[in-house]
């Protein structure tokens, strides 16, 4: 489990295919404290460490990870978002976050905000997939509270820090970017979809 709280960013050094899977090598300052089969969230999607090589380290996206998430996308030399799951006897600063991406999003808008940032997303409406206004959703890993929401679209605030110390620095207009619902969200609207 991840709490969408950034440690850091990874660079994508060596991407590799196999079959159907792709390989990621990725360098980044935490790959010396990582172990084998630990699990990481890469743009908020949970990936396990096969590999460890000095500052790199290497991971699997299976098929199915590729057809939910943007990782198909990836190019070598890209910034991602990194968090480690969060221990046990961790604070808990963002929200629940599984590392489950549900679906990818696009930017529509970004808006210059005297000091901070509103970005807006559009996705491909779901009854299971719901935003509400200053609920949770994650971004590209990120836990960000919703400020606009509709069936299909929703915006939240950056500010100078997120946007510094993750990975919202680069996006642009047209970006897809990961997606994760909150968790409870998720439940409420399969409970009400099975009691119908």
């Amino acid at each position: 489990m991840f709490t969408g709280i950034i440690e850091t960013l990874g660079t994508i050094r060596e991407i590799e295919n196999d079959g159907g899977n792709i390989h990621f090598i990725i360098e980044s300052n935490i790959s010396n404290e990582l172990k084998i089969d630990q699990s990481v969230a890469h743009d908020g999607v949970c990936l396990t460490v096969v590999a460890l090589n000095d500052r790199k380290y290497r991971v699997t996206a299976i098929q199915e990870t590729l057809d939910k998430t943007r990782l198909a996308e990836w190019k070598k030399g890209m910034s991602i978002n990194l968090e480690r799951c969060m221990p046990a006897n961790g604070r808990f600063d963002g929200h629940i976050v599984q590392g489950h991406v549900d679906t990818t999003a696009k930017v529509t808008k970004i808006k210059e905000d005297n000091g901070s940032w509103r970005f807006y997303f559009s996705y491909a409406p779901s009854a299971e997939f719901v935003t509400v206004k200053k609920g949770s959703i994650t971004i590209n890993g990120v836990s960000l509270t919703v400020v606009d929401s509709s069936q299909d679209s929703f915006s939240v605030a950056i500010i100078p820090y997120t946007y510094e110390h993750t990975g919202f620095k680069n996006l642009k207009v047209g970006d897809s970017v990961n997606l994760e619902f909150d968790i409870v969200g998720k439940y409420v609207a399969e409970m009400m979809r099975r009691t119908r």
